[in-house]
């Protein structure tokens, strides 16, 4: 319960009519209908509430509770096994909005030895983000709009869902928890299996349902302390680390990530043999007879195809039939040609690694040769100058970042106060040909005056690049208010060198042109240092065009600026 109210919404959940209010009548109501069960079957109030039944007895030392018979919980548990528990993280989905932030589920891992056999316990808004319009959908999950349903699948489905169909890394943390414990977390999620709550993407949301279970297999833990006002996915598994009860980190790669390795293993003449065995473009009898390909070059070609095939028939590129039918030639065909060389995937920074979601800027500067400071704060949760150390590269989703400077010529002034701002510059390659697209909502002075003005960007594009550094070109359509309705378009082009841990090197050069016939020229220079998980030093040049009472000129700002993450 929180402030004496439970946050479970479903009337079936309690036993008092007003449980969900009165924590009181509902212990009685439960102890009442415990000691006096009228049903001995799977319909009894024992099977319904196993971990009630548990706690009470511990804690009340009652031992006279009525005889029942749970077939349907005993199976359950009996399949489940229990034995230990395990956070999973998925990383971001770099082209969905509603998956940016990542997700985390937990495992429940039996005493079987293959972590495929166990079984997830996962939390989500009862609601498909594909077929529901965008702005709705977001809507509705922040205010509350969805249902939270809870789901118990076998494990590998899961990692079909979001390894395969969704091109995210997956990171495992095994938690401390003892074969008791596990097991109570097991009863208090039979409790809520066919119950509701409300779901808000910002608080009671998935992560926010993870921290319950882990606090009701052992209530010592307090994880919903570390979180007042949101609850980001990423965020939880800091608020684990800082219990101290993850004793394993492991790592599942994508099938993004296995195919983006084969494209470095397979030669540049040989890669477009991939995709076209997959599309039917090149038969595989025909490419095993290509004599000038090597047979390793063969292997990774074939195993790559096999890859690229799965994933192509997850987002229903293919039916069944011809699946299954190439399928079986692919593993056929790599089977005759022997053992070949492991597929050696490095793994990259762990997210635990990564920066905190809130930020703090304090940082001076000159502009037009006078001194200006700057103080800063945004609630979440990473830019494209932020160290993508743990992040997923190329993405950007930021929400109410504020920053206002302060100078002896202009007081105090807001710099910029964005809504809410997205990126996702997805590298173009043989196997993934996402388009790049960005969007702003906000207040910033980017334009050919002085002020802030409130303005709406959405830009398309695309990106390409290798290990040290990614560049892109982005077209903006744009729209602000500054005593009128002014509209303009933009062209965008941009380069991140990011191949070190410690430091990055951001530049982007636009060309803006007003429906009033103005253009503009804008120029940011970016040099970012990770002094620390948590602290960033950057170095910051940014010019523009502007023209105030039909006087043009230009402005140029130099900034040292210090940033903190917590």
């Amino acid at each position: 319960m929180v402030n004496g109210e439970s946050e479970i919404d479903d009337a079936h959940f309690f036993l008092s009519p007003n449980g969900k209010t009165n924590a009181k009548d509902e212990l009685d109501a439960t102890l009442d209908t415990l000691l006096n069960e009228t049903r001995f079957d799977d319909n009894s109030t024992a099977c319904r509430f196993p971990a009630r039944k548990k706690w009470l007895g511990d804690e009340l030392n009652i031992t006279n509770f009525p005889e029942v018979e749970c077939i349907e919980y005993d199976n359950i548990v009996k399949r489940l096994a229990p034995s230990s528990a395990t956070l999973v993280f998925p990383s971001a989905h770099i082209n969905s909005p509603a998956s940016m932030f990542g997700h985390t589920f937990l495992r429940i891992n039996s005493k079987y030895k293959s972590r495929l056999l166990a079984y997830a316990i996962n939390y989500a808004a009862d609601a498909n983000p594909d077929k529901e319009n965008a702005i709705a959908f977001s809507i509705k999950g922040l205010f509350g709009g969805y249902y939270g349903k809870y789901s118990l699948l076998p494990y590998y489905e899961k990692l079909k869902e979001y390894r395969d169909g969704e091109k995210r890394d997956i990171w495992e943390y095994d938690l401390d928890l003892s074969e008791e414990e596990v097991r109570q977390m097991v009863r208090h999620i039979w409790e809520l299996n066919g119950t509701h709550s409300d779901y808000y993407f910002f608080t009671e949301n998935c992560s926010y349902n993870m921290l319950w279970f882990i606090e009701a297999a052992r209530p010592s833990i307090h994880l919903r302390e570390y979180f007042s006002f949101e609850v980001i996915p990423l965020e939880t598994v800091h608020a684990v680390k800082a219990e101290g009860i993850i004793t394993l980190k492991s790592y599942r790669p994508s099938k993004r990530t296995i195919l983006l390795k084969y494209e470095e293993l397979i030669s540049d003449e040989n890669i477009h043999y991939v995709r076209d065995i997959v599309v039917s473009k090149v038969a595989i009898k025909d490419f095993m007879k290509i004599d000038t390909i090597s047979r390793q070059q063969k292997m990774y070609a074939l195993e790559a195809a096999i890859e690229f095939l799965e994933y192509s028939f997850s987002k229903n590129d293919m039916n069944k039939e011809t699946y299954l039918e190439l399928f079986h030639s692919l593993t056929t065909n790599r089977a005759s040609l022997g053992q070949g060389k492991k597929l050696n995937i490095k793994m990259p920074a762990n997210p635990i690694n990564s920066h905190r979601a809130i930020r703090t800027t304090v940082d001076f500067g000159y502009r037009e040769g006078k001194l200006i400071g700057f103080l800063g704060f945004r609630p979440a949760y990473h830019d494209l100058e932020d160290s993508d150390l743990g992040f997923l590269r190329g993405t950007q989703i930021e929400f109410l970042d504020l920053l206002v400077s302060y100078s002896e010529k202009e007081k105090l002034e807001v710099e910029n106060a964005t809504i809410i701002s997205i990126v996702s510059l997805t590298q173009r390659n043989e196997f993934f040909s996402s388009l790049s697209w960005r969007m702003n909502l906000g207040f910033n002075r980017d334009y050919l005056d002085n002020t802030s003005s409130f303005t709406t960007t959405i830009g398309a594009g695309y990106s390409i690049g290798n290990k040290y550094a990614y560049s892109y070109i982005m077209i903006d359509p744009l729209f602000y208010i500054n005593d009128g309705f002014v509209g303009g378009a933009g062209t965008s082009l941009g380069l991140v060198i990011d191949g070190f841990n410690f430091m990055s090197t951001n530049f982007e050069a636009t060309q803006r042109y007003y429906t009033g016939g103005e253009a503009q020229a804008l120029l940011k220079i970016t040099q970012s240092f990770r002094l620390s998980q948590n602290f960033q030093l950057k170095f910051k040049y940014n010019y523009k065009d502007r023209e105030i009472d039909s006087i043009k000129s230009d402005e140029q700002t130099y900034r040292a600026v210090l940033n903190y993450y917590f």
